[in-house]
């Protein structure tokens, strides 16, 4: 498959304000998450943004930054948009959105996330991790997987919730925000307008899997360090100056 990995990065966070810019160990953050992207070898690297300085930083460290629109309601939107200006002729078979506050994460993870697509009727591939942490299954702002065992590490996702679920004995999975679409499945989830429960659990994903569409999840090892806050800003700092 052709692969174009998009990152989607707005300046207007609202817990941190301008964090794609956010110096880490002598480069601002979005180069970094650009830079393990393109170690993935998975394909085509570009930033997409609604800012002018982003993508002359981006561009002035040798990658590829597109200007968007700055009115997108979410990642989805944005990268589809970057996606009709970088593949006008619809080359791209199937499209990787990289969070653009993950500075820190593993290449093999990025990998990881195509896995699901060996099976054809898989619309949208994603990751999850197996919850260790106790007080992370009782956390709202840890977003859970709950799925069909299809083998020891994939899931068929029937839900995500910010509750504690499913309910019995058995492993809780965490559900990493890594999403690689076919092409036509970005193409339709883009035209859907917002579901009940996507606004009720605010969850994005919902809305394609009330659509009926079929989403699967790779489970991986550990969640990468996604950087939200002041504090993880700078656990990011301590982590990537040690590299």
């Amino acid at each position: 498959m052709t692969v174009l990995i998009l990152i989607p990065a707005r300046m207007a966070s609202t817990r941190l304000p301008g964090k794609p810019l956010a110096d880490i160990a002598g480069k601002p953050m979005i180069v970094h998450v650009a830079k393990r992207a393109a170690e993935s070898g998975l394909g085509r690297v570009v930033v997409a943004t609604d800012t002018q300085d982003v993508v002359d930083a981006v561009r002035a460290s040798g990658f590829e930054a597109i200007m968007t629109r700055p009115d997108h309601e979410s990642g989805s939107d944005r990268i589809f948009e970057a996606l009709g200006i970088v593949d006008p002729k619809g080359d791209v078979e199937t499209i990787l959105n990289v969070q653009g506050d993950l500075p820190t994460i593993d290449p093999a993870t990025i990998q990881a996330v195509f896995r699901p697509f060996e099976d054809r009727s898989v619309d949208i591939a994603t990751l999850g991790v197996e919850i260790t942490d106790e007080e992370e299954k009782t956390n709202p702002n840890v977003v859970k997987i709950v799925g069909s065992p299809l083998s020891p590490s994939r899931l068929r996702a029937l839900y995500f919730t910010r509750a504690t679920a499913p309910w019995g004995e058995g492993p809780l999975h965490h559900h990493i925000g890594l999403y690689a679409y076919r092409r036509a499945a970005l193409e339709r989830f883009v035209t859907l307008k917002p579901s009940s429960l996507e606004r009720r659990e605010k969850l994005e994903q919902l809305r394609a899997l009330e659509a009926q569409m079929r989403i699967d999840a790779e489970i991986v090892d550990t969640v990468p360090l996604g950087v939200d806050t002041p504090q993880d800003l700078q656990r990011a700092r301590e982590i990537l100056s040690k590299a």
